[in-house]
């Protein structure tokens, strides 16, 4: 007898996966010591749960169950290899304390199994975009494809870089253990780096049929809180936390009721998480002390600018246009020059804006990436150029995978009397 429909089994084992992943493979890893063959227990987990619940129904803490089910597979795994001896050395024990000078969280216990994992792929062996692929892989049950994406790299060349990553994290036998307080700042940068693309791609989702992974966002928040209490000390942890803080104080206004996207110009300020924006102001405050200022601080400081403006014409776009002028000049990416080309155009004009844009035309970390064409469309837009901004619509369209966002753009070259594919 059918304990629960198939319909709502497939939707919960979906919601498990998007919110339980990385807690399962985690402790998975613990077990296997291998990340292949982890992520195939914990895949094999939630396989299992397709047929089992339908039968005995769904389980209160289905994270709990999925966790049970990929342990046990994980241990058949290692008594059929024969690894209990050659893993051994590198085991840590459920019931481990803190050493002498490891980090513990505020109530002493050690930090969950994410943070092992993270810094476990963030060790100094690899390097730094392996390491944040390969957590980003692992952590959040991402595609290939989608951490591609993040990336603005090819399916292929990300596949690889994943597999070779796995294959050096199991040849130079990497523990799976939070580092020492002298050992973590040393791979700050790199944990910095996967928290944020985990909270870029949960406040946009590369593709899908919404616009926010809301587990992925709160993730990110989670993380960076956790690593606030791990290093209070470090600007760069206080500007990240600041950057996610400020920019998801927006969340709730980004659509409409009806799911349409809402520019920031449209997005009801009101509705704003004011103490989120008051927690992150203070902490951009406090990350911009430090000489030169971390990446992290300038964004957060950038995002303060649109959470403090009382309206969108009251917005200081120059002051924003300064802000990424010295954010390029420490971190030089397309993608802050893309977003100062856009700012520059709310500064100075439309003309400028999109002079700034075709400047970048011929960036290839850019080929492919939908906001630049997205960016030169609405110029051309605002400009009255509108066959030529059909046509940068239409490419946008093509390289957006996002419903929601592609229904925006739809709309916009709708009005522009073109026709979307």
């Amino acid at each position: 007898m059918t304990v629960a429909d198939p319909s709502a089994v497939a939707a919960a084992v979906a919601d498990a996966h998007r919110r339980e992943w990385a807690f399962v493979l985690a402790a998975t890893v613990r077990v296997t010591r291998d990340l292949d063959a982890a992520e195939e227990c914990a895949q094999d987990a939630f396989a299992a749960a397709l047929t089992d619940w339908p039968v005995h129904g769904i389980p209160a803490r289905p994270g709990a169950w999925l966790t049970t089910a990929a342990r046990r597979r994980a241990l058949n795994v290692v008594r059929h290899r024969g690894v209990e001896r050659r893993w051994l050395p590198l085991l840590v024990e459920e019931d481990s304390v803190p050493g002498p000078g490891e980090l513990a969280g505020d109530d002493g216990a050690l930090p969950d199994d994410r943070l092992r994992l993270i810094v476990t792929c963030c060790h100094p062996a690899l390097d730094r975009s392996a390491q944040v692929a390969l957590t980003l892989r692992l952590m959040c049950g991402l595609s290939t494809a989608e951490v591609a994406r993040a990336f603005l790299v090819g399916e292929s060349t990300m596949a690889a870089r994943i597999t070779r990553a796995k294959k050096k994290i199991a040849l130079a036998r990497i523990p799976y253990r939070v580092p020492s307080a002298a050992e973590l700042p040393e791979r700050v940068d790199a944990v910095l780096s996967v928290v944020h693309l985990l909270f870029t791609t949960g406040h946009t989702t590369p593709a899908g049929e919404e616009l926010v992974r809301r587990d992925l966002v709160e993730r990110s928040v989670e993380l960076s809180r956790m690593l606030r209490r791990l290093l209070p000390g470090d600007p760069a942890v206080a500007g990240l936390l600041a950057l996610v803080l400020l920019t998801d104080a927006r969340r709730t206004t980004r659509t409409a009721p009806d799911g349409r996207l809402l520019l920031l110009a449209e997005q009801d300020r009101a509705q704003w998480d004011r103490p989120a924006i008051a927690e992150g102001v203070a902490l951009v405050r406090e990350a911009l002390r430090s000489r030169p200022p971390p990446r992290y601080a300038l964004q957060a400081a950038i995002a303060a600018v649109h959470a403090e403006s009382p309206s969108w014409d009251d917005t200081d776009w120059h002051e924003i246009v300064a802000l990424y002028g010295v954010l390029g000049q420490l971190w030089p990416s397309p993608v802050v020059a893309l977003n100062r080309a856009v700012a520059v155009g709310f500064a100075s004009g439309a003309d400028a804006g999109l002079a700034a844009v075709d400047a970048l035309a011929g960036d290839r970390q850019l080929a492919g990436y939908g906001y630049l064409p997205a960016a030169r469309a609405d110029f051309l837009r605002r400009l009255g150029r509108v066959a030529e901004a059909r046509a940068a619509y239409a490419e946008a369209l093509s390289l957006t995978g996002n419903a929601v966002e592609r229904e925006f753009l739809a709309g916009r070259l709708r009005q522009l009397g073109g026709t979307p594919r």
